[in-house]
């Protein structure tokens, strides 16, 4: 049986290889098609990714204690490099840290306030179930805007990222001992 600990860090490690996979279908796309109001929530690719940024920072920091004062649709980088980066530095920063807690952290509750400034409580590992699922609800609002605009369709399940790690971990053996 997996644990809560173990769970997690592989559904971080995926966040972060399915992000890469659309980054990768989007960096195809002008600045201004990723930019352009697409009728999504945080309205464009360029704003959802942002969102991203912004609820990784939100629940990080409320995770580590110290909470964040962000703003849910907040533009915190309006170049697309610069933040692709920052999503990337920011998933690794989330899987790092949670790897440094003991396993029964996982088991704990975490108490902070919403955006809306309301006290919640909630088990850790539904905060890290909303979390990783947050994430794929918005990839997948983006990869189909992407998609219309001409954009390859990025395969993102977690079943190819399992089989992609399989595949590293078979070529990792293969040149070990070749």
């Amino acid at each position: 049986m997996i644990s809560w600990k173990n769970h997690f860090l592989y559904q971080v490690d995926y966040q972060h290889w399915a992000n890469d996979k659309l980054f990768e279908s989007c960096d195809k796309l002008s600045d201004e098609a990723r930019k352009r109001d697409a009728g999504l929530f945080f309205k464009s690719i360029h704003g959802t990714a942002n969102h991203l940024l912004v609820v990784n920072l939100l629940w990080l920091g409320r995770l580590q204690g110290e909470p964040k004062d962000y703003r849910l649709n907040q533009q915190i980088f309006e170049d697309w490099r610069e933040l692709k980066t920052a999503l990337k530095q920011t998933v690794r920063q989330t899987q790092h840290w949670l790897q440094a807690q003991p396993p029964e952290y996982f088991e704990g509750e975490l108490a902070y306030r919403t955006v809306a400034g309301l006290e919640q409580r909630d088990w850790i590992h539904d905060v890290l179930t909303h979390f990783v699922t947050h994430y794929a609800h918005h990839r997948g609002q983006i990869s189909g805007i992407a998609t219309q605009l001409g954009a390859p369709a990025p395969e993102m399940d977690f079943i190819y990222y399992r089989r992609d790690m399989q595949d590293s971990v078979a070529k990792a053996g293969i040149a070990a001992n070749g």
